[in-house]
């Protein structure tokens, strides 16, 4: 398993207790300014790049174990000890595994919308869809965002998604590499046997939102048996963006000063 250095983008005083945040597929650091830019007013918040996201170096290699592995070397790197984690989604999942495996790494764990079970998700059209983009003939976003809306008809998410197509020299092109996503979609989806692991018993919070079918207590409670579940209304799968105020006083209310 090849371990890689991530970016990041770091806020607050490094003095005080550090906050790990792990965003989700397709998504990168920016994702999470805002919420990171709260937090910091009581802790140090470390916002990561997982491989093949953001800026941080691609990889063939895409699954939970990997990333997870580089979370423990920036924790190493950074002199961290011991930290804080809050993973949405995919990052969700490669906090848990970090837990589980690592469980000298984490003080308390915030998962938001996502178990640690394999789902039945297929990312396979909607990759396809990106890929088939005419990348060439683009002369601006809003042209790729009318040429995904058959595929994708909800407008936040393809706006999401396109945060991933950069313009550079007068031409667009993807910052990921939609090639190793498409390889690797079915580790995502997944979770890795947890047969041979114990539960992790520190303290956890999982966090889901109203309207999303990600999560639910029984998918959780043999792998986190001390875990508390909270929901935010009128929210679904990105709960941050969709109820930030509510999600973050949850947050704060379950970390310590």
């Amino acid at each position: 398993m090849s371990i890689i250095d991530l970016t990041f983008d770091v806020f607050g005083d490094t003095n005080k207790k550090p906050i790990i945040i792990l965003h989700g597929f397709f998504a990168s650091t920016r994702n999470w300014r805002a919420c990171a830019e709260k937090l910091s007013q009581h802790h140090c918040v470390y916002v990561l790049d997982a491989r093949n996201h953001g800026a941080s170096p691609h990889h063939s290699v895409m699954d939970y174990q990997a990333m997870a592995g580089d979370v423990v070397r920036f924790i190493a790197q950074h002199n961290l000890v011991k930290a804080h984690i809050v993973g949405h989604s995919m990052g969700g999942k490669t906090a848990m595994w970090l837990a589980l495996n690592y469980p000298e790494c984490v003080d308390r764990l915030i998962v938001v919308d996502i178990a640690p079970i394999s789902y039945t998700h297929d990312f396979t059209p909607l990759i396809h869809s990106l890929k088939a983009l005419p990348l060439p003939l683009l002369t601006n976003r809003k042209q790729a965002e009318l040429l995904l809306a058959d595929a994708i008809p909800e407008l936040s998410y393809r706006q999401f998604l396109l945060q991933n197509l950069l313009l550079i020299n007068g031409s667009y092109r993807w910052r990921i590499d939609l090639d190793i996503f498409e390889r690797n979609a079915d580790n995502i989806v997944a979770f890795p046997s947890t047969d041979n692991l114990a539960p992790f018993y520190g303290s956890t919070l999982f966090i889901a939102g109203e309207h999303s079918r990600y999560i639910s207590k029984n998918s959780t409670q043999m792998l986190f048996p001390v875990a508390i579940h909270q929901t935010v209304a009128d929210a679904e799968h990105w709960v941050h963006v969709q109820q930030p105020e509510a999600f973050l006083k949850m947050v704060a209310d379950f970390l310590p000063m």
